[in-house]
């Protein structure tokens, strides 16, 4: 993959979750790759849109669909700086994502793997390659900075 594959698109992931934060939001950004392209990407906004659904993830797939003509994003890869909670892992697998790939576990509610595994859960009819932990100090890093600041 171009650019150095996971790690280079985590990396944009963490510079959208650098956005997040300048606007006062969870630090969490998200983005959508099929091949080389970048079809979507998204930060946390659910306090800036009052919308409980606008996870980095839910914006990303949402931008990722409109720019691919289909909600299906088969081949596509979502990279996350955070393990998605349920309701984005769910999205996740409805959107026939091929790869999943996380930077930090959430203990709390993480959903593919730590607490649930939706994404490869036999009860839904696609399963998710998920990968977590990449660049997992970096995206935990901001993730407890961001917290300890508002404490």
């Amino acid at each position: 993959m171009k650019g150095g594959g996971d790690v280079y698109w985590m990396r944009h992931a963490l510079a959208l979750a650098a956005r997040a934060e300048a606007e006062g939001e969870v630090p969490v950004g998200a983005v959508v790759v099929r091949g080389d392209e970048l079809l979507g990407e998204g930060w946390n906004r659910p306090v800036a849109l009052k919308d409980p659904t606008a996870h980095a993830e839910m914006l990303a797939l949402r931008a990722a669909a409109l720019k691919a003509g289909d909600y299906r994003l088969g081949g596509a890869t979502l990279y996350v700086t955070l393990e998605p909670c349920p309701m984005c892992a769910a999205a996740v697998a409805h959107a026939r994502v091929a790869r999943l790939v996380f930077g930090a576990w959430d203990p709390r509610q993480g959903a593919a793997g730590s607490v649930f595994n939706l994404v490869t859960a036999p009860e839904l009819n696609h399963r998710v390659d998920a990968y977590g932990g990449v660049l997992s100090e970096d995206c935990g890093a901001v993730l407890r900075k961001f917290f300890a600041s508002r404490r």
